[in-house]
């Protein structure tokens, strides 16, 4: 039993080898700004929302995707803040949406 575990063990760790593992450090302005820019120049609007709204939010990609655009539009027109329940933990979190990405999803009519 302890040789079958022992196996599995060094397959892990060479899998691993020289890679990052763990929490990844977070983005720095300038990534940012140099995402916002080639997601602008490639003309990738719907793609340029949803990376306004994670930045915006701080939410998991699952809890992102899972929007709809019903959930940040009333009657017309696009929300300040917003409260998102978040499907890991079931805890409501507020977000305020910044201006850019309130004048993006208007001017494009992009869709979630």
């Amino acid at each position: 039993m302890s040789l079958i575990h022992l196996q599995s063990n060094e397959t892990r760790s060479h899998r691993y080898k020289g890679k990052l593992t763990g929490q990844k450090p977070p983005l720095k302005p300038k990534d940012v700004w140099s995402i916002r820019i080639l997601l602008q120049i490639h003309g990738k609007t719907r793609d340029l929302a949803l990376f306004n709204l994670a930045i915006d939010s701080k939410l998991r990609s699952c809890d992102l995707v899972a929007l709809r655009l019903s959930d940040v539009v009333v009657a017309g027109s696009i929300r300040d803040r917003d409260v998102i329940v978040q499907q890991k933990i079931g805890r409501p979190v507020q977000f305020e949406l910044t201006e850019q990405t309130r004048v993006v999803k208007i001017s494009e009519r992009v869709e979630l």
